[in-house]
């Protein structure tokens, strides 16, 4: 893969033999060469599970402390009843068998799906299309709730999942180039604490091996936390 001029001064200005402290690594990050929009700064995190093992799985939710900079495009599987609820609520569209058609047929402008308990029904015929894209809704991740206008509110404003990888690693966005570094700051540990709370009853030893940060055209900075 060929890298661009600015990639390429990005990567050469961090030390990929080096774990940096997390602020030095945000001190690091604002310094590399920017393109012109607002950049996603994600996070992730190398672990020692097994994700074959169902006792070494990882799975969850958080509403990041400083939230993502980004507005969550949220559809809601409900009775009628609250479907007007939930569009005050944030959702782009909320409704029963209709919406899951609609789905069905290809429609998929959306970011996390929340659904009513009694609307798994038809949802879940959508677990061929949903499934793949990580917005099959779960009760584990909270997507699968009576209360679905609290869990619209909740998602539309920043509430983000992350789940173990097949290839054992946890990714999340944790908010925007822009942020203060305090707020990046306060995210990232925010989240590594939430990791840690999550630890499964499998593991081992050290939960986590390695934590890297980065912007989505910025090479990866290896933190020490």
């Amino acid at each position: 893969m060929r890298h661009s001029k600015r990639y390429r001064q990005a990567r050469d200005s961090v030390d990929k033999t080096q774990s940096y402290p997390l602020d030095e690594a945000l001190a690091t990050l604002a310094e590399l060469p920017a393109p012109s929009f607002d950049e996603t700064v994600e996070i992730a995190i190398r672990t020692a599970l097994d994700p074959r093992k169902a006792d070494q799985t990882i799975r969850g939710t958080i509403s990041l402390p400083k939230g993502t900079g980004k507005t969550m495009r949220v559809v809601c599987f409900c009775p009628d009843d609250q479907v007007e609820a939930a569009l005050e609520a944030g959702a782009v569209e909320a409704g029963g068998e209709e919406l899951a058609d609609k789905v069905a047929d290809g429609w998929m402008d959306f970011d996390v799906a929340v659904a009513h308990p009694a609307m798994m029904q038809f949802v879940g015929k959508l677990g061929r299309i949903l499934g793949p894209q990580g917005l099959m809704p779960s009760p584990k991740s909270g997507t699968v709730t009576p209360d679905v206008v609290q869990a619209v509110q909740e998602f539309a404003a920043g509430k983000i999942e992350f789940r173990l990888d097949a290839t054992g690693n946890i990714h999340a966005p944790v908010g925007k180039r822009s942020f203060p570094a305090e707020d990046l700051k306060e995210n990232i540990t925010a989240f590594v604490d939430e990791v840690r709370r999550n630890r499964p009853t499998g593991a081992r030893g050290r939960l986590m091996h390695q934590i890297t940060i980065s912007a989505s055209m910025s090479p990866g900075i290896k933190v020490n936390m």
